[in-house]
């Protein structure tokens, strides 16, 4: 059972970091259109996603090869993301055009990270 629920998170995270991966070089690239549908983005949140998304399909890697280091790579992203929030709380209270929407997906990006952080040491690194 344990080993389902280990790959079950993979393939999730795997998802994520794909769908984040297409998601955040559509904006940068502006390909299919998701560019205009976006709004308002904010260029460097949607960089450090690009960058959170190989960070992601790294610690996909590690978790299926039961690697010390994933938990630290899903925490070095983890760390960008909240100091890119911090970065984008200040443009926003600088009076810098955003969507409303992009709050709550940070907020959830971070927390799901952590998540994912929190599975690969309590798995991983606990078990051996």
């Amino acid at each position: 059972m344990k080993k389902v629920i280990h790959y079950l998170v993979s393939a999730v995270l795997a998802a994520f970091g794909l769908l984040t991966l297409f998601l955040s070089t559509s904006v940068i690239f502006d390909l299919f259109g998701i560019r205009a549908k976006e709004g308002n983005y904010v260029l460097f949140v949607v960089w450090s996603n690009f960058i959170s998304s190989f960070l992601y399909l790294i610690a996909v890697y590690g978790l299926l090869a039961s690697k010390n280091w994933t938990y630290k790579t899903l925490g070095l992203s983890a760390a960008v993301l909240t100091a890119t929030f911090i970065g984008f709380l200040f443009y926003i209270q600088s009076g810098g055009i955003h969507e409303a929407k992009t709050v709550g997906a940070m907020v959830f990006r971070i927390a799901l990270t952590l998540t994912f952080a929190l599975f690969a040491y309590f798995t991983i690194n606990k078990r051996k």
